[in-house]
């Protein structure tokens, strides 16, 4: 079996197990924010159906009738509600950035390190042992990590940019497209980066 690649006390290996430590921490934030977002949506498309069952209601016909500005206030109350739950949900889309931008940061000082040690490294790329996976492995999972990030933070943000409270059908539909969302974003790019790794940040 060959040799680790990236001895204990090699620099590039504390900062690997640094990024994928913090790698772990954040996924689990990144998990949380997309759950929140999942019921801030559920909400939102209740209350679209919410404003649209009051859109067909005719109160001259009803005992509401003498409360003419009754609809308005209602209108206005909804539509209220519906900018603060999309305000909501823009402030989850910042909370994606922060993980992405914080998984980033951590991934930019590997590759940055790597370069300074680039002969040394080239050398050791492909080597691996029992508790330590290759270099060349490692640094393909972080830009794999990076990619799903980015792509799930781009998806999220497109699905935002399309829901305005003036299109209640659109509103409606929320859920169905957040499930496909979701559907990508449970591809286990991040898990089984950090499951490879196990080992290697188990051993110091």
């Amino acid at each position: 079996m060959a040799s680790d690649a990236l001895p204990l006390s090699h620099p590039l290996r504390c900062t690997l197990q640094k990024c994928f430590r913090t790698l772990q921490e954040q996924h689990e934030t990144w998990k949380s924010t997309l759950a929140a977002c999942t019921s801030l949506l559920a909400s939102l498309s209740n209350l679209a159906e919410q404003m649209q069952a009051s859109q067909k209601v005719a109160f001259a016909n009803t005992p509401l009738r003498d409360f003419p500005d009754l609809p308005e206030r209602l209108r206005h109350r909804q539509q209220g509600a519906a900018e603060a739950l999309l305000e909501e949900l823009w402030g989850k889309l910042l909370e994606l950035q922060k993980v992405w931008d914080a998984v980033g940061v951590h991934v930019a000082s590997v590759f940055q390190l790597y370069e300074q040690q680039e002969g040394l490294c080239q050398e050791r790329a492909l080597q691996r042992s029992v508790l330590c996976p290759s270099l060349a492995d490692m640094l393909e999972w972080l830009l794999d990590v990076e990619r799903f990030y980015h792509s799930i933070y781009l998806e999220v943000k497109m699905l935002l940019l399309q829901v305005t409270y003036k299109d209640v059908t659109k509103m409606q539909t929320l859920p169905q497209a957040w499930e496909q969302v979701l559907q990508h974003s449970l591809q286990n790019v991040v898990e089984d980066a950090v499951l490879k790794v196990s080992f290697f940040l188990e051993a110091g």
